[in-house]
């Protein structure tokens, strides 16, 4: 067993594993990383009540006792994460103590080479923390609703152009409409984790662009760091432009496949500000299954909101993309040289 700073952890070999609880591992943990707890989280705070009222000593043998009739399963549990015998695990826990140590132990036991994180999860953190301080090549890419800007990020992405998800992170594509058929959101803290992993990705490719949808400074209930999006606000801000009719494509396609109660739900959420006639329209709509129609009523209000926003921007300009799909207009913008490239020269 090794103990390692972050940064040589962060690039040596071996599966990244965490030994902290599931409820903590749930509030962030890692991107990538296996949670092999020792303690559920039950057994941990009775542990952690023991070393506060009895003692350190105390604690360990509370903690034997605990974990003696699992260990041969903990045991198998890491060499099938290893992805074989003799395989290398990066090992972390809360602070770097006990937990990470008594599992390296373990593996090691199986002749798996064990990195352990000085400081744990607590050191990795801060390490999260300081990437929004760096100072990194933004590029936002707004539209008004519909415009299909997600998807062209991620045509984008796929021509190797720098982009950062900052919606599919946070399982939320925004607005009261945002959560609907989408995965559980994260919480807020390992949602930072997955943003300062992103931007180290590209960091380390030297990227000189990366690309972000402008947004607020919340995507559902997950929030953009402030160092981030003080940042963003200060980015050059291109525009995509389509017509309604395709917005409302765009709209209906995503939306008229959700529940009807749920889009019920989302438009009465906004009602105090879409106005009594608006929403009324839009609801009567939805009830029909008028999908067109719910959409007009409420894009006023949106695309209203949008134009404020982009006020706001330093500096900015558009492109019309109307009648082009998102790969075609991906290559549009890599070819009018307005979007980068990781691997242009």
């Amino acid at each position: 067993m090794n103990v390692s700073g972050i940064e040589q952890f962060r690039v040596a070999d071996g599966v990244l594993v965490d030994v902290r609880t599931p409820s903590e591992f749930a509030q962030g943990h890692w991107p990538g990383a296996i949670n092999v707890p020792l303690f559920d989280d039950e057994q941990r705070s009775l542990v952690g009540r023991a070393y506060k009222q009895q003692g350190r000593s105390q604690a360990i043998q509370l903690g034997l006792r605990l974990t003696g009739p699992v260990l041969e399963d903990l045991s198998k549990e890491l060499t099938q994460v290893a992805g074989g015998s003799d395989r290398p695990l990066r090992i972390y826990c809360w602070r770097g103590g006990m937990r990470s140590n008594s599992m390296a132990w373990l593996a090691s036991l199986q002749n798996h080479p064990s990195l352990v994180l000085e400081g744990g999860y607590k050191v990795y953190r801060r390490w999260v923390l300081e990437q929004f301080e760096r100072s990194w090549p933004l590029q936002l890419l707004g539209g008004r609703t519909g415009s299909g800007k997600t998807d062209l990020l991620l045509a984008l992405q796929c021509l190797n152009v720098a982009v950062v998800d900052l919606e599919g992170l946070a399982h939320h594509r925004g607005s009261s409409f945002g959560g609907l058929g989408q995965p559980n959101q994260p919480s807020t803290e390992h949602y930072e984790n997955c943003l300062a992993e992103a931007l180290d990705g590209y960091r380390l490719k030297r990227a000189e662009q990366i690309w972000l949808e402008a947004e607020s400074s919340s995507v559902g209930c997950c929030r953009i760091p402030k160092a981030l999006f003080d940042q963003m606000q200060q980015a050059p801000v291109l525009e995509i432009r389509r017509s309604l009719d395709e917005r409302i494509d765009q709209l209906v396609e995503v939306y008229a496949c959700q529940d009807p109660d749920e889009l019920l739900q989302a438009t009465e959420r906004i009602q105090r500000r879409l106005g009594p006639q608006r929403t009324q329209k839009a609801l009567e709509a939805i009830r029909s299954q008028r999908w067109r129609d719910a959409c007009s009523a409420m894009l006023d209000y949106y695309d209203r909101c949008y134009d404020h926003e982009l006020k706001q921007a330093s500096e900015r300009s558009h492109i019309e993309l109307s009648g082009r799909n998102p790969q075609a207009a991906a290559i549009e913008l890599l070819n009018t040289g307005r979007v980068v490239p990781i691997d242009a020269p």
